[in-house]
């Protein structure tokens, strides 16, 4: 028969080992935005500075959400879009809230990464891209040859 000091170690054990799992595939989430919200600052240029003034959010706070230490709320991640002068949807299909767009990655991408449009029109673009990558992924049935009537 099992002590109750193995069994509340065992237990503690697996705790530990559920915890250790879920911080990781957190922070990779974490990380996975804050490196995207550092390539788009660095493609933009703009300092770190700039873009925590122009987001409402403290510079520490901004470099630790690209450090991937914080994983920022929707809303912040809406304000560091608009400070990016890019999508909030981008933003949260990268930090896992938003499922990504069917089609492929590169068209979605240089939709997005277009200057020339405005934010509604990406928005309608992909839309549209994605209604028409739907319809053509849902598998045609044949029909039969109709005999004609003699």
């Amino acid at each position: 028969m099992q002590k109750p000091t193995d069994f509340v170690r065992e237990q503690v054990t697996s705790v530990r080992e559920t915890v250790v799992t879920a911080a990781a595939e957190a922070g990779t989430v974490g990380s996975t935005v804050g490196e995207f919200i550092r390539e788009q600052r660095a493609a933009a240029q703009v300092s770190l500075r700039e873009l925590a003034r122009t987001a409402g959010v403290s510079n520490p706070y901004l470099s630790q959400v690209e450090r991937g230490l914080r994983k920022p709320s929707a809303e912040i991640l809406a304000q560091i879009a608009r400070g990016l002068k890019i999508s909030a949807e981008t933003l949260y299909e990268h930090a896992g809230i938003l499922d990504r767009r069917s089609g492929t990655p590169e068209t979605v991408a240089a939709v997005l990464a277009d200057p020339a449009l405005s934010e509604r029109h990406k928005h309608v673009l992909l839309e549209l891209y994605e209604t028409f990558t739907r319809a053509d992924s849902v598998p045609h049935t044949p029909t039969a040859p109709q005999e004609e009537p003699a």
